[in-house]
């Protein structure tokens, strides 16, 4: 296969269950080495367009390929090239972290030898070398985490797939699995995952696409988003004490400034190109808020733009 030619290539992607539709007809191009992001709100179809790369789910409808092999008639060889971290851990918490990797390697047929000194290079990764004899069941959070990815990269996969890989870490943990996440990009293993924490999509991802409703609503790397969708900052504007309907009277006052306002229940945004003259307008209306900050955009604020900030159960 051309070096060239993208490892995940979707056209016009469809996946209903019965008459609901998940995913309505997307398209995707994913390179070798590169880190991808599925980002959305719950039931935007991230999940289920992982379940069809990962050879899980047949796509009801369209093209997809992976690694050059067609989804639906050649899973059995893309799985065996897939490492998979799923979002909750499915580790044998009974048996030690050296042989959870050992027996996972061995479902992939590598021989024992080949296994066990596998294990020692994966643990030695993960930096859990030093609990390579301790049972499962005794480890953190964080470092069931870190044996999970170990685990995804026993058979030498070509593409790992990550599910929400950092939820419910301590920020400690969490830059942890990022520093490992970033070597393995550095090794050409391209990285696929969902999440959803903005900044870890900032960090991690070269490019991402933002579904809402079962389709792209936007794709591009973090800074291409932010540019595209978002000013270069963010004025936030708090009023302690004051109730919803009077920040949308203040909000009235601020029209014709130069910035787009945003009323919310607890504050007013301003996303301005020019934040400090931005604040100067404010103070030049006679508002005065409790506090007054600005700071970059980001692309949590690209995703409320583009995806809303109601709750979707």
């Amino acid at each position: 296969m051309p070096d060239d030619r993208p490892l995940i290539y979707a056209r016009h992607l469809v996946k209903r269950y019965g008459s609901a539709v998940a995913v309505d007809g997307i398209d995707l191009n994913v390179g070798r080495g590169q880190a991808f992001g599925f980002l959305g709100p719950n039931g935007a179809g991230k999940s289920t367009t992982m379940r069809m790369i990962g050879c899980v789910s047949r796509p009801s409808d369209g093209e997809l390929s992976v690694l050059g092999l067609d989804t639906a008639t050649q899973g059995p060889a893309i799985r065996a090239r897939l490492g998979v971290v799923p979002q909750e851990d499915t580790l044998d918490t009974e048996i030690t972290l050296f042989e959870n990797l050992v027996i996972y390697a061995r479902y992939f047929g590598i021989k024992y030898k080949v296994a066990k000194e596998r294990a020692r290079e994966l643990l030695d990764f993960v930096k859990l070398s030093d609990r390579a004899d301790v049972k499962v069941e005794e480890l953190s959070g964080g470092m069931k985490r870190r044996l999970t990815i170990a685990r995804a990269l026993v058979n030498e996969p070509d593409i790992i797939m990550l599910d929400e890989p950092t939820t419910g870490l301590d920020p400690q943990a969490r830059h942890l699995v990022w520093e490992r996440l970033f070597r393995l990009k550095q090794r050409g293993i391209t990285i696929i995952l969902t999440t959803h924490y903005m900044d870890e999509a900032e960090q991690l991802c070269d490019r991402l696409v933002i579904m809402d409703a079962g389709r792209i609503a936007a794709e591009g790397s973090p800074r291409e988003l932010i540019d595209a969708h978002v000013t270069r900052e963010v004025v936030e504007l708090r009023f302690e004490g004051r109730h919803t309907d009077e920040l949308s009277d203040i909000a009235d006052k601020l029209d014709g400034i130069d910035a787009q306002v945003e009323a919310l229940p607890d504050r007013i945004l301003l996303y301005a190109n020019d934040g400090d003259a931005a604040m100067s307008e404010v103070h030049g209306r006679a508002i005065t808020p409790s506090s007054l900050l600005a700071r970059r955009a980001t692309l949590e604020d690209v995703f409320l733009r583009l995806t809303g900030r109601s709750l979707i159960e």
